[in-house]
């Protein structure tokens, strides 16, 4: 059964930490990668090119799960399960911004030279240097986490309703019938009762 038209409001622990890396073979995590000094182009068809093709590459090595995503402009969030005997997503994003870094060289990355400690670990400036990722404890958490994920273009005033931004999950999730193409509702009919999501650079 689809989900309801209204997003719920969906509250988070402040002491979950979003930087303690977790071990636990074949867990879903909830990761939030964001762009170099916040820059505006996760949503360029060459970043979104690239990235398919990236993530592709990736998972014929290193197999996992696309549960939920969703690209904002200057970052992503997604919901990702991996193997049952394999726990090493640090891994397959180390080879999704490599790629994703070699197939943009010259188009989205900054020209000037990077950072002296950047150039020393082979960073580019597409990619902030950190992720974020949430080990996903039970059901009611992964569905929080979705839910913040597909409201999320929402949250940050770039549409009014979940179904008019065209690059998430939500999409292929209406057809699956796990969301109504009404969930969300609209804000420009009632902002009164648009969510209220904590904020943090982890979860925008």
């Amino acid at each position: 059964m689809a989900r309801h038209a209204r997003a719920p409001w969906v509250r988070y622990d402040s002491q979950m930490s979003f930087y303690r890396r977790d071990n636990t073979p074949g867990a879903s995590w909830f990761f939030t990668v964001v762009a170099y000094e916040r820059r505006k182009i996760f949503c360029n068809e060459i970043f979104r090119s690239a990235l398919r093709d990236a993530i592709t590459r990736v998972r014929a090595n290193h197999p996992f799960e696309i549960d939920a995503w969703v690209l904002l402009p200057d970052h992503l969030h997604c919901i990702w399960t991996l193997p049952k005997d394999d726990s090493d997503f640090s891994t397959r994003w180390r080879l999704i911004k490599h790629h994703v870094t070699y197939a943009t060289k010259g188009r989205l990355a900054i020209l000037e030279q990077p950072s002296p400690s950047r150039q020393l670990r082979g960073e580019s400036t597409i990619w902030q240097r950190r992720f974020w990722e949430h080990h996903i404890r039970d059901d009611r958490d992964r569905e929080n986490h979705f839910d913040y994920l597909h409201f999320n273009p929402v949250k940050h005033g770039l549409v009014d309703r979940v179904q008019d931004w065209p690059y998430s999950s939500f999409h292929r999730l209406v057809k699956e019938g796990t969301y109504a193409l009404d969930w969300g509702g609209d804000m420009s009919e009632d902002r009164r009762h648009r969510p209220r999501f904590l904020s943090g650079t982890a979860r925008e």
